[in-house]
């Protein structure tokens, strides 16, 4: 093989196209399972959910900030929007207030996991690319650890913007 990638997997290399010389691209192992990967989906799974909860848990002050951004965000609507009543202008403010909410809660989430993703996107590549994992694994893995951050938010939101603009009380109404 010459250094120009001749055999090696380079441009000129086998048409296959794999780069086996990438250091980053682990070899193939013997008893490899017929889809080519190195485990089962719920091994890999179980894998990916137990490293995406123990760095949700490792972050402690990245939850609270999320939580206090948001209880913030939602006292600044819940004053802007304070004790509506229900007359025409009223309803108008409450649609108003509902498509912040909804805007507020899509966005956060949104933003929250772009981050996320991009700050985890070179090893994902690179353990992808060894066939370590699929990418369905990965993305259930990462959206059920966050699950529950992705639930106490718009909660915390909605409890604290929700009495303050006056919209129908009671337990049956707010859920």
């Amino acid at each position: 093989a010459s250094a120009t990638g001749g055999g090696g997997g380079g441009p000129g290399g086998p048409p296959g196209g794999k780069h086996v010389d990438d250091p980053y691209f682990l070899q193939p192992m013997e008893g490899v399972d017929g889809t080519g990967y190195r485990s089962s989906w719920w091994t890999q799974f179980y894998c990916i959910l137990w490293r995406s909860w123990l760095s949700v848990l490792k972050d402690p002050m990245l939850v609270k900030v999320r939580l206090l951004q948001t209880a913030m965000v939602a006292s600044l609507i819940g004053s802007i929007y304070f004790g509506q009543v229900l007359d025409q202008d009223g309803v108008m403010n409450i649609n108003g207030s509902l498509f912040l909410f909804l805007t507020n809660m899509t966005f956060q989430n949104v933003f929250a996991v772009i981050n996320v993703f991009s700050a985890e996107l070179p090893v994902f590549l690179r353990e992808k690319r060894s066939r370590l994992y699929r990418v369905d694994t990965y993305f259930l893995g990462k959206t059920i650890a966050e699950l529950p951050l992705f639930i106490a938010v718009p909660f915390v939101f909605t409890s604290i913007t929700y009495p303050m603009i006056g919209l129908k009380a009671g337990l049956s109404h707010y859920l």
